[in-house]
């Protein structure tokens, strides 16, 4: 079975609430998920990063859209 991509919305959010909010919705998904992460806060990669050092989850990719979102593409471990 299929799950897809997972969207998970941050947008508006800051420092720490997005890693917070990212953090509670993948604890339960099975290692393989596809998550797509939505930020809008400057320190939001930075924080990401240190996350998936410490998980082990990878960031497959990274785009910025017009409006200064960020958008990522994470593996989760």
């Amino acid at each position: 079975m299929s799950q897809g991509v997972h969207q998970i919305d941050a947008v508006g959010l800051v420092c720490p609430l997005p890693i917070l909010r990212l953090k509670k919705r993948i604890q339960n998904l099975p290692s393989g998920t596809q998550v797509e992460f939505l930020a809008d806060d400057p320190s939001g990669r930075r924080d990401l990063q240190v996350l998936c050092e410490l998980t082990g989850h990878s960031i497959e990719w990274v785009r910025e859209e017009e409006d200064g979102v960020l958008r990522y593409r994470i593996c989760l471990a």
